[in-house]
């Protein structure tokens, strides 16, 4: 009988953290390291290992596309040089580019992240920097700058060296800041591309499809048919020691996601853990999630009496100055959530409209989210008003004391003359 009664509880505790945890226990990761975060409020939906420092392989690209559209135009030419070639160790993807031949930065970006073109790197780094291993230190001062704090660049492609890595949470930072950015936008959607023949080159067979399956059609129903109609990118991965890498993002619902995985291996069968685990986050983060606009910007979110006013000002409306959105859980009744207001330093007459008189704060799924109160009106103290009138009366007394009876004398005299 004790027994029983130990399963019933044990079963009820399971049952408990189900309910309660779903998020929880509503998605499996295989690979090594993941990240699923929604870009328009920054929020973490899933974490695994995310600032656990890793080697990215080729993802590292999206970084060297970010520096190239930051510091070169598309109409840029660049010149292949003989070390952008032969320096290349075997075993790593190459577009058979010849030393001498001459470019667009257009061109070279878009092989560069469709077919993973390692000699590519080499002539960006190059043509940016002078050097690979400048090119390396530029990349990770920038990197720095986006708010890396794990990351190391040695060279363009991610090549691999043992020093050079990054996380999947800096990897997250690098492409959400490249997605700003239109040009990076449509580039890392482009399936096919081509590099055009040259004086070197004159075949015209240099043309190259996608690494990056999310993104490759496919209506096949094979189990490794891994193309997820809403993807958006973004670059794929792989050397031995880094493993199956990806960066994806994905819009559905007015949600946008990038996700992170990182040393992805193969499942049963055969199957892809960096495209299974990367469809299971999406999919994961679209079912359990869910974008509120909770106000608007310059709602009315309160009207307070204020201090040492005026009556007729003493009524301020507090207005909220910025949207407050949120991406909460779809259990959660966001749209009702009761905020927390605090003003700055009280709140006292006089003052001015659009003046910051404080903050206020919405709690959604232990998340918060704040925004500064502004003054909707003018508000006048009482002894501004005093003052006002003393000093209207004091200039009536003056006028009636001086400046009237010297023009009654004035009128006088006119008279008399007449």
């Amino acid at each position: 009988m004790k027994c029983f009664k130990k399963l019933i509880f044990s079963l009820l505790i399971i049952l408990f953290f189900l309910f309660n945890n779903k998020v929880s226990f509503a998605i499996q990761v295989h690979s090594g390291a993941a990240i699923l975060v929604e870009t328009s409020t920054g929020r973490i939906l899933y974490d695994k290992n995310s600032k656990t420092r890793m080697y990215p392989a080729s993802v590292t690209k999206i970084m060297t596309a970010v520096l190239t559209l930051e510091n070169c135009n598309l109409d840029d030419i660049a010149t292949v040089s003989y070390n952008a070639v032969h320096s290349l160790p075997t075993g790593y993807v190459n577009v058979n580019l010849q030393p001498g031949e001459e470019f667009l930065i257009s061109d070279l970006l878009k092989v560069f992240m469709v077919r993973s073109a390692n000699d590519i790197g080499s002539v960006l780094a190059e043509h940016i920097a002078g050097s690979v291993e400048d090119f390396g230190i530029m990349m990770t001062e920038r990197a720095k700058e986006l708010g890396c704090l794990d990351t190391n660049f040695t060279n363009p492609s991610g090549i691999h060296d043992v020093n050079h890595y990054t996380t999947a949470y800096d990897l997250y930072l690098i492409a959400n800041h490249g997605m700003q950015d239109p040009v990076f936008r449509k580039l890392v959607t482009e399936t096919s591309c081509r590099l055009p023949a040259t004086e070197l080159y004159p075949n015209d067979d240099r043309v190259f499809q996608t690494t990056n399956e999310l993104i490759k059609i496919n209506n096949s129903n094979r189990a490794d048919n891994y193309y997820y109609k809403y993807a958006t990118g973004i670059k794929t991965g792989f050397t031995t020691e880094a493993k199956n890498c990806l960066v994806a993002s994905a819009i559905r619902d007015n949600l946008e996601f990038i996700s992170v995985v990182l040393y992805g291996g193969t499942l049963e069968g055969g199957l892809s853990e960096r495209y299974i685990d990367t469809i299971n986050l999406f999919e994961y983060g679209y079912e359990n999630f869910t974008i509120t606009k909770i106000i608007e910007a310059l709602s009315i979110v309160n009207t307070v009496e204020v201090d040492k006013a005026t009556r007729e000002t003493k009524n301020l409306n507090l207005l909220i100055q910025d949207d407050i959105t949120v991406i909460n859980d779809k259990s959660t009744d966001a749209i009702n959530t009761i905020p927390y207001i605090e003003f700055n330093d009280g709140l006292k007459a006089p003052i001015s409209k659009g003046d910051i008189v404080g903050t206020i704060t919405y709690s959604v799924d232990n998340i918060e989210y704040s925004s500064s109160l502004i003054a909707s009106e003018d508000v006048i103290r009482k002894k501004d008003i005093e003052f006002y009138l003393l000093t209207i009366g004091l200039i009536l007394l003056i006028f009636a004391i001086f400046i009237m009876p010297k023009r009654r004398r004035r009128n006088y005299r006119k008279k008399r003359r007449r």
